[in-house]
């Protein structure tokens, strides 16, 4: 290879070990998750080799170049140089499982057949010893004619016999169809390309060949990559292709597969052995995990398990942030003189601040535990453990990932959609993701539970606050499975595709790339919350602020009190809240909200919280802070046990109350971002409006429900 900068493309099955690789050549920490489907669309970034710079894109995982689903097209039109604003690759670095060399070569098969030069990566080496295979890397390369490499992706010396095949290549592409499909097949793939592909489409030339088996397997002409205004023509060359393959007593629906086969049965044959296989680890593990009874079992404990950690290991770094907090806006209180800058620093931002970092502990344990469930190999079993109850409701069993990721956020859970190729189960799958109790929740949770659920123990080491915890993220995918229950009742396209998914070996997770991904995920949680948090932080302050009025005498008087910080009779900063923009708001839609055992303050939080869910918490502590008198050291979920009705003198907030703000926020659409994502993958504002218009409504009905019913048993 002469010094000159390529662009190289990644390519391989879903769950080889392109993610690591791509890592380690280009020093990017990427999430790697160890189940198919991770990769759903393409990264990039850049190795510097010998002085020279080479773009390296990551393309999604994918059996096939097929390209019936989101994941293969971007693949293919990636490798074919179709793909909008990216280069056609220079070298495609092919990784193959060294475990399932049968299946991994077809995909292999494909991309040389693309004319495109190739290094050929056996990843995974370790694991196929382990089992007893051993391939032999110089008859594998001899047979396929071009560079083969076994390697094991977490080894550097690995990775560096990469970074010099890369070097010393010399950018020769295979030879075409070299796996020599017989003269039947090879006739009608010169058909179809010289009298359809050639003077009709304009794709590469490169593409010709995959293109014209496709078409002669699939008996169809689609207009996914160009227009085709005589298909009838095409219809007729189609046919007259198949007759052929026919007459040599082949099926033309077959003819490729077989072919392409027999080519890698000849390249395993002469370059792979493997000795009789004992039942693995991993195999004596699946017996349990994916057993159908305690495989569920096992999967709701797991989760239990984890929801209880998250709780009780976050709590002393909450403490430690709550106070740092409070005293850090007493500092700034004390040291800056009286006026509004004071005001805007300590009511405004620090306390919007506070309201949501606070959480930040709990936010990065959870995306520990599910970095371990992916590094280890869980995952997958996970959603083979829910393909059987998926289907019987209706979904498609791809379905299992996306929810899951889900737990975490829905924009990258409904972007992982794009592997279910129904569209309906596609968009039912995007409209029911939202129930799944996202991380921007848990600060709403956590701060509800600690303040109005007693700690005690359950079962002796299960606290009741972790159970409740638990509770609500069950009760979230049990409304996911009952809207997905009833929309497939009245929106099914009537299709049905296999569910396939690969179920990886167990492995230790690598464990700086789980503790990258923690703190790279709460950096992005501070950062991205951290903007919006400041921005309405800052106006929810001016409209609690303002318009100034006259506080009467004898409540001017009045010595400060937090017992009933918000008895407007008693405090002048209540006084002056109440009159405020946002005050008066909050009184208008109270009567609203009211059934549901809410007040005005909690009103403005939903009100704020449509921009992210986590503001809510940052809104009520700049409305707390507002309403409270200086030099106060107390926190939010203090000033939330205290807050009293100033007519009644009953507290605001009771447990029933704290039930129904959850279980409110449990089902409300309240996120602008899952919103215009979902206006992206379905192209259509009717979808985000649909979801936003029953998530909302149903969150209403059953928070009233719980409520009224709360109160009507004696609560």
């Amino acid at each position: 290879m002469k010094n000159q900068s390529l662009t190289i493309a990644l390519v391989g099955n879903p769950n080889t070990g392109k993610s690591t690789i791509f890592n380690a050549l280009t020093g990017l920490k990427q999430k790697v998750g160890n189940y198919p489907g991770v990769t759903v669309e393409r990264k990039t970034g850049f190795l510097n080799l010998n002085g020279v710079q080479h773009k390296i894109i990551d393309l999604p995982g994918t059996y096939s170049l097929n390209h019936k689903k989101i994941d293969e097209r971007i693949a293919y039109q990636t490798l074919i140089g179709e793909y909008q604003h990216e280069q056609t690759p220079d070298l495609a670095v092919l990784v193959l499982d060294a475990t399932n060399l049968d299946r991994n070569l077809y995909l292999a098969t494909q991309v040389m057949d693309l004319e495109i030069p190739v290094i050929v990566l056996l990843n995974m080496s370790d694991l196929a010893e382990e089992r007893g295979i051993k391939n032999d890397a110089d008859k594998i390369q001899k047979q396929l004619g071009v560079p083969v490499l076994p390697i094991i992706a977490k080894n550097k010396k690995d990775i560096e016999q990469v970074k010099q095949a890369i070097a010393k290549h010399d950018l020769k592409p295979p030879a075409p169809l070299r796996w020599k499909p017989e003269e039947s097949l090879s006739n009608a793939i010169n058909e179809i390309t010289e009298n359809w592909l050639k003077p009709h489409t304009n794709l590469p030339n490169r593409a010709y060949p995959i293109e014209a088996l496709r078409l002669i397997s699939d008996n169809q002409v689609p207009d996914d990559f160009h227009n085709h205004p005589r298909k009838e023509v095409a219809q007729e060359i189609i046919a007259n292709a198949q007759a052929e393959i026919e007459r040599a007593g082949k099926n033309p629906a077959a003819a490729e597969v077989m072919a392409r086969y027999d080519f890698i049965e000849s390249c395993t044959k002469n370059g792979s052995t493997r000795q009789d296989e004992a039942e693995t680890t991993s195999d004596k593990i699946d017996a349990v995990v994916t057993h159908k009874v305690f495989g569920p079992i096992l999967f709701v404990a797991i989760l239990l398990l984890m929801f209880q950690a998250i709780f009780s290991w976050a709590e002393p770094f909450m403490n430690l942030i709550d106070l740092f907090f409070v005293h850090a806006g007493n500092t700034v209180a004390e040291t800056l003189p009286p006026g509004i800058l004071n005001d805007l620093l300590v009511e405004g931002v620090i306390a919007g601040l506070a309201g949501v970092i606070i959480f930040l502990p709990q936010i990065m344990f959870l995306f520990f535990f599910i970095s371990i469930l992916e590094g280890t190999g869980y995952m997958a079993r996970a959603a083979f453990v829910m393909d059987g109850f998926m289907t019987r409701i209706g979904l498609h069993g791809r379905s299992v990932v996306p929810l899951i990721s889900g737990f975490a956020c829905a924009v990258p859970g409904i972007m992982a959609t794009r592997t279910i190729e129904s569209w309906s189960d596609r968009l039912i799958t995007i409209m029911v993701l939202p129930f799944m109790a996202c991380s921007a929740r848990l600060p709403v949770y956590a701060l509800m539970i600690s303040a109005f659920v007693p700690n005690e123990n359950v079962l002796g080491f299960i606290s009741l606050q972790g159970l409740t915890f638990f509770g609500l993220y069950i009760f979230g995918i049990v409304m996911a499975i009952a809207a997905a229950w009833v929309m497939k009742l009245f929106y099914s396209d009537g299709s049905s595709t296999p569910f396939m998914m690969e179920l990886p070996s167990y492995k230790m997770p690598k464990w700086s790339a789980v503790f990258y991904n923690m703190f790279e995920r709460g950096w992005i949680f501070v950062k991205e919350a951290g903007k919006i948090i400041m921005a309405i932080s800052v106006v929810l302050w001016f409209l609690a602020s303002y318009p100034k009025v006259d506080v009467p005498p004898e409540i001017a008087n009045n010595p400060a009190t937090t017992e009933a910080s918000f008895n407007a009779q008693q405090s002048a900063s209540s006084y002056k809240l109440k009159h405020s923009y946002a005050g008066q708001f909050g009184r208008f839609i109270e009567p609203a909200i009211e059934p549901l055992g809410f007040d005005w303050k909690i009103g403005i939080g939903l009100l704020t919280s449509f921009a992210a869910r986590e503001v809510m918490v940052g809104t009520l502590n700049t409305i707390y802070s507002v309403g409270e008198e200086k030099g106060s050291v107390v926190t939010l979920q203090e000033k939330l046990i205290k807050d009293k009705d100033p007519e009644t003198g009953e507290p605001i907030f009771t447990t029933l109350s704290a039930i129904s703000l959850m279980i409110f926020f449990a089902l409300a659409m309240q996120c602008m971002s899952t919103l215009a994502i979902v206006r992206r993958e379905t192209n259509s504002w009717k979808w985000p409006i649909v979801m936003f218009t029953y998530m909302t409504t149903l969150a209403y009905i059953c928070s009233l429900v719980v409520y009224q019913g709360g109160l009507a048993l004696g609560y």
